[in-house]
């Protein structure tokens, strides 16, 4: 063969574009490269069982769970337990967690509809049960950092001595929703609402927590509570502030799901709104001992749970079946958090 013969002849099968040629273990480390990255998103093993899981119930019932109304009742499930999620993965992140959300949920409708009654317009009613909401979060914080006692025992008891406070402001029964106003549309007044706040919810607390000083902060006050402290982070209101946000997301979202689904303020609320909550968090990536975690994958956790749910319902399977397999799933998750964080720390120390 001459020389430019030599020069003009075909790249090798292993040829990268452009006649580039491209060793195969440069290729096969680029895709290794890029399994690692994905096996580094905390939400990619909950993305792909909703996934799969939405596939499943498709092909089995598709007349009824691809309806359109079939749809607005996962978004119905989702919503609520996406939106307290948000607020429990900066809780759970630094450590700590907040049983009393689901009667914050209760508590603050119920607070704004006996103002309102009492003459205040809607809106400002509205505001100030957000405030006693947000009073409520920062009570459980105060009590829970400057008292040192754990988050569990504080919650657990804020939430019967709010649902006491609630069944005596409601007369124990339930009390209707506002059904017109500007606050009515904006909130809940129209069909996609409910979801559509979660999605907003969802993603501003994902860029906190991933993009902010106060998401950095929280996460290493939940790493490491001494050497966040030592390094002069403020870790008790980085923990305050976590309660606080909680709570005013509790009492947002109760608020959101009396005006937009049952037209009503239940003072009992739903006692396993808060454990559903931390189940899609915990589903979704967030550690149960803090130092890490995601909104983002608690919001795909809750749409896992909603599918779920909702497939069973649409197959003849009882609730009963259902509380079974949440709980599977939070112990698998934890057992699949545990492994993937240590493999991230393999590949970092590699």
């Amino acid at each position: 063969m001459t020389e430019e013969q030599t020069k003009s002849s075909p790249p090798t099968p292993n040829g990268g574009s452009n006649g580039i040629l491209v060793p195969t273990r440069l290729r096969s480390a680029g895709l290794a490269g890029v399994g690692s990255s994905l096996l580094r998103l905390r939400e990619l093993s909950v993305i792909i069982v909703a996934i799969a899981l939405f596939a499943y119930f498709s092909i089995h019932s598709p007349s009824s769970f691809l309806s359109k109304s079939n749809f607005s009742n996962i978004s119905d499930f989702v919503s609520a337990w996406a939106i307290i999620a948000a607020g429990e993965v900066m809780l759970l992140v630094c450590g700590e967690i907040d049983l009393s959300a689901a009667m914050t949920y209760a508590l603050t409708p119920i607070v704004m509809m006996s103002l309102h009654g009492n003459g205040l317009p809607l809106f400002v009613a509205f505001l100030i049960s957000l405030v006693v909401a947000a009073t409520v979060g920062l009570f459980n914080g105060l009590v829970t950092v400057f008292l040192g006692l754990p988050s569990f025992i504080t919650t657990l008891g804020t939430l019967f001595l709010l649902h006491g406070i609630t069944l005596k402001i409601s007369g124990s029964n339930p009390m209707a929703a506002p059904t017109e106003g500007n606050l009515v549309q904006a909130l809940g007044g129209w069909k996609w609402s409910e979801i559509l706040w979660a999605i907003a919810i969802a993603i501003a607390m994902q860029i906190v927590l991933t993009n902010t000083k106060w998401g950095a902060y929280t996460i290493a006050t939940g790493a490491n509570f001494v050497g966040a402290a030592e390094a002069g982070i403020k870790v008790r209101q980085i923990k305050i502030r976590a309660f606080l946000i909680t709570a005013v997301f509790a009492g947002f979202a109760g608020t959101l799901d009396g005006i937009h689904i049952s037209q009503s303020f239940d003072p009992n609320g739903d006692p396993n709104l808060m454990f559903t909550a931390v189940a899609a968090s915990v589903i979704g990536g967030t550690a149960l001992l803090g130092g890490s975690g995601t909104v983002i994958g608690a919001f795909f956790g809750a749409a896992l749970l909603g599918i779920l749910q909702d497939g069973f319902n649409i197959i003849g399977l009882t609730a009963t079946t259902f509380v079974v397999v949440e709980g599977a799933a939070i112990i698998l998750a934890m057992v699949a958090n545990t492994q993937l964080t240590r493999f991230r720390q393999s590949a970092r120390a590699a």
